[in-house]
């Protein structure tokens, strides 16, 4: 294939080899075919043309991605750009203190890493997987050349670096105008649209750590939450019983959020 021809003449990473009915990743492990664990429940992935999809399969390799995992850290240089597909991955601004909040969480509607493609090989920020599931994994050097070469690629990129912004944004008006119980609202419906469920496995001490505010405080939010009826909350199991009553109780920076990513993405946050 002359595409892949060029590119391993640039001193790319040739695609991983098929033995036994595993793919060989570049480290030499065994990672299961794309068949078998469907890559394009990530929605970027399975926006790509038909050309382009031929292209990337044969790059994107299948991670496990556990609770609390850093994927990235800031300064770091990043090797790949990752597309959850069942996972949830939180990005963190960290102080010099230790303490943190998150900025913004990226789910099956998106990638980690867009400093790759925007003309940085780093980030400033931290990002560690909020609820564990898997993604796949595509090369540095294969993002940075698809986006400089195929127009479909850099616009849906654009599209949705555009709208994590958006999100960017909105959560530090959140967090600066808004009370806790609005933010733990919004927080829990972002989660869950990026979930194909009604449950989300998280502490009280992990959410206080994404929000950036104290443990107990969340506790109050979540008793409230759980008398009026819109949650069940159990040791780290948290399920949503009345996704309406949420929408009702958080502010509008959830609405705004959620308005931008359907407007630019070609199937938004719908589950």
């Amino acid at each position: 294939m002359p595409w892949m021809a060029g590119l391993r003449g640039k001193g790319y990473p040739r695609g991983p080899r098929v033995e036994n009915g595993n793919r060989m990743s570049t480290c030499g492990c065994t990672v299961p075919v794309l068949t078998q664990r469907d890559p394009k429940k990530n929605q970027l992935l399975a926006a790509l043309p038909a050309a382009e999809w031929k292209r990337w399969e044969l790059h994107l390799e299948l991670v496990e991605l556990p609770l609390g995992k850093v994927l990235y850290e800031p300064g770091g240089k990043l090797e790949y750009v990752f597309f959850p597909t069942t996972a949830i991955i939180s990005l963190l601004y960290v102080m010099e203190n230790g303490a943190s909040a998150e900025i913004a969480v990226v789910g099956r509607e998106g990638l980690l890493g867009i400093s790759l493609f925007m003309g940085g090989q780093s980030t400033p920020s931290r990002a560690v997987v909020q609820s564990a599931g898997e993604g796949m994994q595509f090369p540095a050097a294969l993002i940075q050349s698809e986006f400089n070469s195929s127009p479909p690629v850099m616009h849906l990129l654009l599209s949705y670096t555009q709208a994590l912004i958006t999100q960017m944004a909105q959560t530090a008006v959140c967090n600066r105008h808004h009370s806790l119980d609005q933010q733990l609202c919004r927080w829990l419906l972002m989660s869950m649209d990026r979930l194909s469920g009604n449950e989300l496995v998280m502490t009280q001490e992990l959410i206080a750590n994404m929000l950036g505010v104290r443990r107990e405080g969340v506790t109050e939010a979540a008793l409230k939450l759980q008398n009026a009826g819109l949650i069940r909350y159990s040791r780290g199991h948290i399920n949503i019983l009345d996704r309406k009553g949420l929408e009702a109780r958080t502010c509008e920076c959830y609405a705004v959020v959620k308005k931008e990513y359907d407007r630019l993405l070609p199937r938004g946050l719908s589950n």
